[in-house]
């Protein structure tokens, strides 16, 4: 009666338990909470052992947090190899932007600084077609990096250059100001260069609409600008402002400057050849007066021994040009007019310029900035021959040789010979 009581306890005490825990733990839970310890040898009915019981909770107790210890450390070994490949994704990136370049923003300024141009390619490799050429100082823009090489956008050429041969973002912007030309270009039929940023400021000097003057400095709406007569201020509302940058000549464009300047060589030789007639028809005229006047002294006196004839001007050489001088000397103290062409009553200087080629048959705009493009370019000073144009910020002059010019200058001074280098020279122009 004894046991039959405590098995019926055991059992109530099970099925209690059993409706919060599983059905093991209940056996084992319930079992052990209710009984003392001399009834742990007991059989349940289907013949398992409270002691058994117990060695299976424990068994099963234990598995389970060796299994979530596991589960724990697969995940831990998981996460940190995620975490050590991201760190080796960026420090590959960091790497590889170090030793490429890569991070520079779209549109950032590059510019070349090389001895004398940088190939522009289809493609980045040296394998690709030659496009376009950067010269020295030229710049361009970034459109995207590609392991050593950049691809750009500089003038109307597209494609991809060695990064190596560039500078890019502040300094090449640095590098930009100083080789970058600003240019003011006059907007109105006359306009008035002012000694002062002030349109009530006195009036330093007229230039005619369509002229490019270079600008030196920008204040409150005016900018310093140089012309013949020093450097003074306009008004920004009269002039139109954009900086000038060298940048990139593709193929095309290349061919078509050396076709142009083939055919202004070709032309200058014409008109070389032209003048040359012009003078000997000049000379044979002047001669036949002189014999003719030789001829009337005769008739009252002895005659004398002939005078050798002066030397036909050549155009090879410098010879022609020296002509060009020769007569532009002539007009040397006569007065400077704004807008005028005469050389005895008053020229300007691109009036001077235009009316002495005039005598040699040569059509020259009455424009100093026209003439920076006409006939075709000269290098350097050092490479200027008598009877070259040397065009200024406003104002354009004819080069004498031995580093002197001789010009229409101001109100002031007339008609002149002058240093060469008194101003920067933008440009250098042969005619014949």
């Amino acid at each position: 009666m004894k046991y039959t009581s405590t098995k019926i306890m055991v059992c109530a005490l099970a099925a209690a338990v059993s409706l919060s825990v599983s059905p093991m733990e209940a056996k084992a839970a319930g079992v052990s909470s209710s009984l003392p310890a001399a009834g742990l040898g007991l059989a349940l009915g289907d013949g398992t052992s409270l002691s058994e019981l117990l060695d299976e909770r424990e068994r099963e107790q234990t598995e389970t947090a060796e299994t979530e210890e596991e589960t724990k450390e697969t995940q831990t070994e998981t996460q940190e190899t995620e975490d050590q490949e991201t760190l080796t994704e960026e420090t590959d990136a960091q790497t590889q932007e170090a030793e490429t370049g890569r991070g520079l923003a779209e549109g950032t300024m590059i510019i070349a600084q090389v001895t004398d141009y940088v190939n522009i390619r289809s493609t980045a490799g040296t394998d690709g077609e030659i496009v376009g050429k950067l010269y020295n100082n030229s710049v361009g823009y970034l459109i995207r990096e590609e392991g050593e090489w950049f691809q750009i956008k500089s003038g109307t050429v597209e494609g991809y250059v060695k990064a190596e041969y560039f500078e890019i973002g502040e300094k090449a912007e640095q590098i930009a100001r100083e080789v970058g030309d600003t240019i003011a270009i006059v907007d109105t039929e006359t306009l008035r260069v002012r000694t002062e940023p002030s349109l009530d400021a006195s009036v330093l000097g007229l230039v005619p609409g369509g002229e490019e003057l270079s600008v030196l400095d920008e204040e409150n709406g005016f900018v310093k600008v140089s012309i013949e007569e020093g450097d003074g201020w306009v008004s920004t509302d009269y002039v139109k402002l954009e900086t000038e940058y060298v940048t990139a000549e593709s193929i095309e464009e290349e061919q078509e400057r050396i076709r142009r300047d083939e055919e202004a060589r070709a032309e200058a030789k014409r008109a070389a050849q032209a003048a040359e007639e012009k003078l000997h028809q000049q000379e044979e005229e002047k001669k036949k007066q002189e014999q003719e006047q030789q001829a009337k002294e005769d008739a009252v006196e002895p005659a004398q021994e002939p005078q050798e004839a002066a030397a036909p001007v050549s155009s090879s050489g410098s010879g022609l040009g020296q002509a060009v001088v020769n007569y532009a000397l002539q007009f040397v103290g006569n007065p400077y007019v704004y807008g005028g062409t005469s050389l005895t009553n008053g020229a300007d200087c691109s009036g001077f310029v235009m009316s002495v080629y005039q005598n040699f048959g040569v059509s020259l705009p009455h424009s100093s900035s026209a003439d920076r493009s006409v006939g075709y370019g000269v290098g350097s000073l050092a490479e200027a021959q008598p009877g070259d144009l040397l065009c200024y910020s406003g104002h354009v002059a004819i080069y004498m040789g031995n580093g002197q010019i001789v010009h229409a200058s101001t109100a002031s001074t007339g008609i002149k010979v002058s240093e060469a280098n008194y101003r920067k020279i933008l440009a250098i122009r042969r005619i014949f």
